[in-house]
């Protein structure tokens, strides 16, 4: 039997100069972005398309997505296997191609996690753990490419 779980998200754009969208430069493309219970996240567009580089866009928040995904389930598949990891951090990349005519899409995104685990005895199994993950990540498996991986392991 599978489960559906809903999400709600409140996107309100706060860039309203005072003359609404009467010219494509009179507005800016900043919005927040809320969630109940949780701290408002400022977003904006990139700044190649007139957003504010100082605030969260949706490009950014959508590579995020996808690294986070991954290292929750990274993290809970080394925690079954008893892979005891002590620090986790990624380096995400991701290509966004823009047509001709505006539109575009993400063709790639690569994930670096750097994992420090505990003994040199779980090394092997600690980078084999990437593949599963990457196979359970509700994001990447909504996408319509492969996010690739290429892992780091280090023993501290």
């Amino acid at each position: 039997m599978s489960k559906e779980h809903h999400y709600k998200a409140t996107i309100e754009w706060t860039g309203n100069k005072g003359t609404g969208t009467s010219s494509y430069r009179n507005y800016e493309r900043s919005h927040t972005i809320q969630i109940e219970n949780k701290i408002p996240v400022e977003g904006s567009s990139d700044p190649a398309f007139r957003g504010d580089k100082t605030k969260h866009n949706p490009e950014d928040l959508f590579l995020s997505s996808l690294s986070s995904c991954h290292m929750l389930w990274y993290l809970h598949f080394c925690s079954e296997e008893g892979i005891i990891v002590t620090a986790y951090l990624d380096e995400a990349t991701g290509i966004m191609a823009e047509t001709a005519d505006g539109s575009g899409q993400f063709t790639s995104v690569t994930l670096h996690p750097v994992v420090t685990v505990a003994e040199e005895s779980m090394v092997e199994k600690a980078r084999e753990l990437h593949h599963k993950a990457g196979q359970f990540c509700f994001i990447a498996r909504s996408v319509n490419f492969t996010v690739k991986h290429i892992p780091s392991v280090l023993v501290k």
